[in-house]
């Protein structure tokens, strides 16, 4: 064998146990046809956090006009667009240089399996005793008339000219945390749902308040509405939909979820189950039905969180397993997740709604920040924190919305993990004041 263990992909479900598993002296190879690094590094989460950056901070400083800031600072999406570059234009050959110098091989091009041990690179032939595959998701694109105007979110992240006005199909993250970008930096935004729920996954209270914040910002709003067509006009591109709605708009992003990437790898050849629609299913040790082949990372069919910390936590754990540190099923700790908005919602554990549907186990209690001095430092007045009790009064549970909501969570994901009873958070000192010290005090 060529190798012990190949990587088909090089995003954060491969380096991170590429790395440790050749510092441990077994044989790595990552394979990769785009950047290293994956989604999340080069036209993901960075980039979007980069963007985000100062619309976060505008917020804030809204929050105190008049009590200490007599105006507000201008946005320059141009001046932004340049420092994203800086920030994430050196990431793909950082990641490439890790990993050549952790002693991983890397090859370039795409791999497409010979047989269960064996994949093909530009005509030349590699052999793993050990195969993983992180091929990743990619944005899902509508297949209607004119869609071809359509773009991604890979698109709206390299804007040079922000476009007047945009309209964004769909009310997931990415569409959320766009809308939130756009109509900051002045566009006119719409976005469009054949729904009438926005970010599922969070508790909906919190949703419908973030709602009404970007509506008051001029953000609309269009529900239970399909798109069946777009056509190029002399005013722009004309979206058509059911019962006769029209909306006439420069740029439309297509935010309709995420695929994975299955294609031209010749997994039916080698007898691979997948489904094209949610990935590979995986055993406890995230073997597929394959034996020696693996998977991890988005391209998993999984209901936990498709981000990029469950991703690490995978990679890492094919490291413990491959190098013999553990031969355990894998045991995913809590996952703490967020929307990108302004406010942030962020999420960890067992939901509210879950917990309401099951009354005999779980307490439901809600922290408004109206009334927290500390919050009100920053004049903050949409803010708060809802936790998820069992009926041992352990915490189990959490949610949170405002300015740190991410900081609240990752704190309180701590306290899930590690079972903290209310006579162990009477042991936790924190800096005071401080985030932390703030919403410890309630658990």
């Amino acid at each position: 064998m060529d190798f012990d263990v190949l990587f088909i992909g090089s995003g954060q479900g491969a380096w991170n146990g590429a790395i440790p598993m050749s510092e441990h002296g077994l044989k790595v190879a990552v394979i990769e046809e785009g950047k290293f690094g994956g989604v999340c590094t080069n036209r993901g989460c960075n980039a979007k956090i980069t963007l985000d950056r100062p619309v976060e901070i505008l917020r804030q400083v809204e929050q105190l006009q008049g009590r200490g800031f007599d105006s507000l600072p201008q946005l320059n999406w141009h001046d932004l667009m340049a420092h994203k570059h800086e920030v994430i234009d050196g990431l793909a050959l950082g990641n490439e240089m890790k990993l050549q110098n952790a002693g991983v091989t890397n090859i370039k091009g795409h791999a497409r399996f010979v047989d269960s041990h064996t994949v093909e690179v530009n005509g030349s032939r590699y052999s793993s005793e050990k195969i993983v595959i992180d091929s990743g998701r990619r944005p899902h694109r509508m297949d209607i008339p004119g869609s071809e105007l359509f773009h991604d979110s890979t698109d709206f992240m390299v804007l040079e000219e922000l476009p007047a006005r945009i309209t964004i199909i769909g009310g997931g993250y990415v569409g959320m945390e766009f809308a939130t970008i756009a109509n900051a930096f002045g566009s006119d935004v719409t976005v469009i749902l054949r729904g009438n729920k926005v970010l599922r996954d969070f508790h909906q209270p919190y949703v419908l308040k973030l709602i009404s914040s970007l509506k008051d910002r001029g953000v609309k709003f269009q529900f239970e509405e399909t798109i069946e067509k777009a056509e190029q006009t002399a005013d722009g591109i004309k979206l058509s939909g059911t019962n006769g709605y029209e909306q006439t708009t420069d740029y439309i992003i297509d935010a309709t979820g995420r695929i994975p990437n299955v294609e031209d790898m010749n997994w039916d050849g080698i007898g691979l189950k997948y489904d094209a629609h949610r990935g590979i299913p995986v055993n406890d040790h995230l073997e597929t039905n394959i034996e020696g082949v693996y998977a991890s990372g988005d391209i998993l069919d999984k209901k936990l969180p498709k981000i990029t910390p469950t991703a690490i936590f995978e990679s890492q754990y094919l490291a413990h397993l491959f190098t013999g540190e553990t031969s355990a099923p894998i045991d995913y700790p809590a996952i703490a997740y967020t929307a990108f908005t302004s406010p942030r919602i962020a999420s960890v554990g067992v939901t509210p709604e879950v917990a309401e549907f099951h009354p005999d186990e779980y307490t439901v209690k809600e922290f408004d920040y109206t009334e927290d001095w500390f919050r009100q430092v920053g004049n903050e007045n949409l803010g708060g924190v809802t936790v998820v009790y069992d009926s041992k009064g352990i915490v189990v549970g959490a949610t949170s919305i405002g300015n740190d909501a991410v900081e609240t969570i990752n704190g309180l994901t701590d306290m899930i993990e590690h079972r903290v009873s209310h006579e162990d958070v009477e042991r936790l000192i924190y800096i005071f004041p401080s985030v932390a010290h703030s919403y410890m005090r309630k658990v």
